[in-house]
C-alpha cells in the first residue's frame, strides 16, 4: 500500500467536463462513475452530455445541496461560512476562524466513487468519520489519540504518503487546540474532517488553500468557494419585523441547548486570549453545539415574527460589510445557470447574497442565461408560512439593499427577473405556488418528480439528484 513515488499534487486544478482518474502510480484509485453510492439517482449519459455543455454556478448550504451535486457536471459551488453549530461550533469557540463544517460536508460529499477497501474509499472513510457523542470526554479523546498517534484503525488502507499528510495537518490541529488548553476543547461528535481542514487553514493562513489541500488528497477536484475569504469569525445576525435580533446561525435556524459546562470553566476563559489572533473576541457562551440534520427536519418552534434583514457582525456585536470572494464575482460572470439551491434560506442562501457587489454581478453577467430556485419542499422555522412568492420577494430585497461603504447613494433597483429567471418546485409541496403570480412576476415555473423513494416517513417531498437534472434539462431545452 506504500506509494513512496506518488504525489497527492499530480492533479490538474480545475475539474474537467470527463472525469480523470489518479492513476499514475497508484491503480487502485481508479474510479467508476457507474460506482457511485448505491442510493444515487440515475443520471442518463446523452444527459450528462447536454448538462456538461453549461457551466453552474451553485448557491447553497452544506446537507441542503448535497443530495443534488450529481445534478451537475462542471459546477463551481459557493458555501456560507457562518454555520456555528455542529463540530464546527467548538473549533470556533477555542481556536476562531470561519466555520468550514459546510464546506468539508460538499468537500467529502465530490470525493469520486472508489471501489469499496480502495486506498480512496479509506481516505473518504477517515475525513468523514466522527468522534461519539454519547461517551465520555475522556472517552472521545482517547479515539481521537489513537487517529493522530496513526495507531487507529481508521488508518488502515491508506497509503502511507496520503496518510502522513493527513496525519501532519490533524498533529498541528491538536498542537493549536493544546496551546489553548485553558478553553477545554471537547473532543465530542468532533468531525475528523473539520479537523484536517480547520490545521490545513491554520496552518496556511487560507481557507482557499486548504479547500485545494483536501480536494487534491481526495481527487475531487471540486471547484468549492467560500463566499468570504477570511481567517476570522463570520458571524450573521437577523432583524425580525417586531425588531427583535438574533445573533448566530444556530439561533436563527435551530437553537439548540449547549453542553453543559460548569461555572469555574466558564469563568477560566479569556476572551482576548493573545493566541486567537488579532484580538478578535471569541464567542464564550455557546460550548460544543451539537444536533443532528434528522433532529432539525423533526419539527421547529416558529419564530414569533417574520425575518426582515440579515447582515454581518464582528466579534464586538456591531455590523460590517465584509466583500465577497473575488472569485464568486469572477465566477458570475463566467457561468451560463446560476442555482439558488435547496436548503436554509436566510441562513445558507441569503448569506452569500447579503454581500455588496453580488447584485450587480447577478443582474450584469452578460453569459447567466439562467438563474433557477429550487423550492424547497416545506418551510422551516426561518420561513414559517412562506409562499413561493414569499421566497422569490426575500431573495431580490435583499439583493437590492445597498451595503456600505460603496452602496450608499444612487444605486439602481434591479427588477425580480434580473435575479430569478425560473422556479423549480416538486410534486406535493407544502410550500404554496401561484404560477401565475410567478408569470406576472416574470418567472417560469417548473414542476418536478412524483413522491421520491427518498421522501422521509413525513411525507415532505425532497429533491435529489435526477429530479434537479430532470428540471436543467427543461430549462436548457428552453433556452
Amino acid at each position: 500500500m506504500d506509494s513512496s513515488n506518488s504525489s497527492v499534487f499530480d492533479l490538474p486544478l480545475q475539474p474537467d467536463s470527463t472525469r480523470t482518474t489518479w492513476n499514475r502510480h497508484d491503480p487502485t484509485l481508479v474510479t467508476d462513475d457507474h460506482d457511485h453510492f448505491q442510493n444515487e439517482p440515475h443520471v442518463s449519459d446523452a444527459a450528462a452530455s447536454s448538462r456538461s455543455k453549461s457551466s453552474f454556478l451553485v448557491i447553497s448550504g452544506g446537507s441542503g445541496g448535497n443530495s443534488i451535486c450529481a445534478a451537475f457536471e462542471n459546477a463551481c459551488y459557493v458555501l456560507p461560512v457562518s454555520d456555528d453549530g455542529g463540530s464546527s461550533s467548538e473549533i470556533i469557540r477555542v481556536l476562531g476562524g470561519p466555520s468550514i463544517g459546510d464546506i468539508r460536508s460538499r468537500l467529502v460529499r465530490l470525493i469520486p466513487p472508489a471501489p469499496l477497501g480502495s486506498p480512496l474509499d479509506a481516505v473518504r472513510t477517515l475525513l468523514s468519520h466522527r468522534l461519539p457523542s454519547n461517551v465520555s470526554e475522556n472517552d472521545a479523546r482517547a479515539e481521537w489519540r489513537a487517529i493522530i498517534e496513526g495507531q487507529s484503525s481508521l488508518w488502515s488502507g491508506i497509503p502511507n504518503d496520503r496518510k502522513e499528510v493527513i496525519r501532519g495537518f490533524l498533529v498541528y490541529f491538536e498542537n493549536e487546540v493544546l496551546k489553548r488548553a485553558h478553553k477545554h476543547f471537547s473532543f465530542l461528535n468532533g468531525s475528523i474532517g473539520n479537523y484536517f481542514l480547520a490545521g490545513a487553514q491554520g496552518f496556511f493562513r487560507s481557507l482557499p488553500s486548504a479547500i485545494f489541500l483536501f480536494s487534491t488528497i481526495t481527487n475531487s477536484q471540486a471547484n468549492i468557494l467560500p463566499v468570504i475569504v477570511t481567517n476570522h469569525i463570520t458571524t450573521i445576525a437577523v432583524e425580525l419585523e417586531d425588531g427583535t435580533q438574533l445573533l448566530g446561525q444556530c439561533e436563527i435556524s435551530h437553537p439548540v441547548a449547549p453542553a453543559n459546562s460548569s461555572d469555574s470553566e466558564l469563568l477560566s476563559l479569556d476572551p482576548l486570549s493573545p493566541m486567537d489572533g488579532l484580538g478578535e473576541i471569541i464567542p464564550q457562551k455557546r460550548f460544543n453545539i451539537m444536533y443532528s440534520q434528522q433532529a432539525k427536519e423533526g419539527g421547529y418552534e416558529p419564530l414569533h415574527s417574520r425575518i426582515c434583514r440579515l447582515y454581518y457582525i464582528n466579534g464586538y456585536g456591531h455590523e460590517v460589510y465584509p466583500k465577497p470572494n473575488p472569485q464568486f464575482i469572477k465566477n458570475l460572470s463566467t457561468s451560463e445557470v446560476l442555482v439558488y439551491s435547496c436548503g436554509s434560506l436566510w441562513t445558507s442562501i441569503i448569506p452569500c447574497l447579503a454581500l455588496r457587489g453580488v447584485a450587480s454581478a447577478i443582474a450584469g453577467s452578460r453569459l447567466l442565461r439562467v438563474k433557477a430556485l429550487l423550492l424547497n419542499g416545506s418551510n422551516d422555522r426561518e420561513t414559517d408560512g412562506y409562499t413561493a412568492v414569499d421566497y422569490i420577494r426575500a431573495i431580490t430585497s435583499v439583493l437590492n439593499s445597498q451595503y456600505p461603504p460603496n452602496g450608499l447613494g444612487n444605486v439602481p433597483l434591479y427588477p425580480i427577473s434580473a435575479f430569478i429567471t425560473h422556479l423549480v418546485y416538486l410534486e406535493g409541496t407544502n410550500v404554496a405556488v401561484d404560477v401565475e403570480a410567478m408569470t406576472i412576476l416574470g418567472i417560469k415555473c417548473i414542476l418536478v418528480g412524483k413522491r421520491s423513494e427518498r421522501t422521509p416517513n413525513s411525507g415532505i417531498p425532497q429533491y435529489d439528484a435526477a429530479m434537479v437534472q430532470q428540471a436543467v434539462e427543461e430549462i436548457l431545452s428552453g433556452q
